[in-house]
């Protein structure tokens, strides 16, 4: 049986297709046109990659942002639930799931069966999530993709208290303008983003083993600071974008 879960982000759309409990391909287009094109687009260049067919494909799940939107899809099912499964299919030793998406943070706790217990999300203010990432990066000219390695080399951490992301950007400004090296200020931006985490985790526990899924898992700068922050270590699956489209297909595998 050969199956597909797609993810239909605000930044990208991500596909992962399986056959029994074997991934065969995966795929990940950064959004520019409306869910459904951009859907199908990322499913049939994975179906390229498999060598298979549309036809072939015998249940499709659907999750993400746009996940409604999706015609040619079975069901739908939320992101929670999805980066659950994935993340617990991938380290079956995980009861917390950390999600840093686009636009959205979550945190999962599961059982030993990885059923999910509790869950806390924060999907009201960009702070704590890649945007904001992106949007600091811009503001420091720096590439979002050299955010992470430059933050390490920091001397001290620049101080960002604002949980509020404008005012957090205000901050990070005023640092540029007081001279403050691009290291500390990047350090100190992933230790508000770290805190601000904390607090939510708070609210349900962190149990070991700790997984982190999303775009934001690839910033090891990130993963260091929720690291010293939460006192423990986090668990960073390969393709940490794919996570959610993977429980997607796991979903879909379920119904057989």
């Amino acid at each position: 049986m050969i199956v597909a879960g797609i993810d239909v982000g605000s930044l990208s759309t991500k596909v992962v297709l399986m056959e029994d409990d074997r991934i065969l391909a995966a795929n990940i287009l950064t959004t520019g046109e409306e869910g459904v094109v951009m859907a199908k687009k990322a499913t049939d260049e994975a179906l390229r990659k498999a060598n298979i067919s549309f036809d072939q494909l015998e249940y499709i799940v659907t999750t993400g942002c746009g996940r409604k939107s999706i015609p040619f899809a079975k069901e739908s099912k939320s992101e929670m639930m999805c980066h659950a499964k994935g993340a617990y299919w991938l380290f079956p030793s995980a009861r917390t799931v950390i999600d840093i998406g686009a636009e959205s943070s979550k945190i999962i706790r599961l059982n030993k069966n990885g059923v999910v217990e509790d869950f806390v999300g924060n999907d009201k203010c960009a702070a704590g999530t890649g945007i904001f990432l992106d949007t600091m990066a811009k503001a420091l000219e720096v590439p979002i993709e050299e955010v992470g390695e430059l933050s390490l080399k920091h001397k001290e951490k620049a101080m960002i208290s604002s949980m509020c992301a404008v005012f957090a950007e205000s901050e990070v400004v005023s640092h540029v303008h007081r001279g403050t090296p691009r290291n500390d200020i990047l350090a100190g931006i992933h230790d508000s983003i770290a805190e601000r985490i904390f607090g939510m985790s708070n609210r349900v526990g962190i149990m070991d083993d700790v997984v982190m899924t999303g775009g934001v898992a690839k910033n090891i700068g990130m993963i260091k600071a929720l690291e010293e922050k939460l006192g423990t270590i986090l668990h960073v699956p390969e393709h940490p974008r794919v996570v959610g489209a993977l429980g997607a297909a796991l979903v879909a595998l379920d119904r057989k």
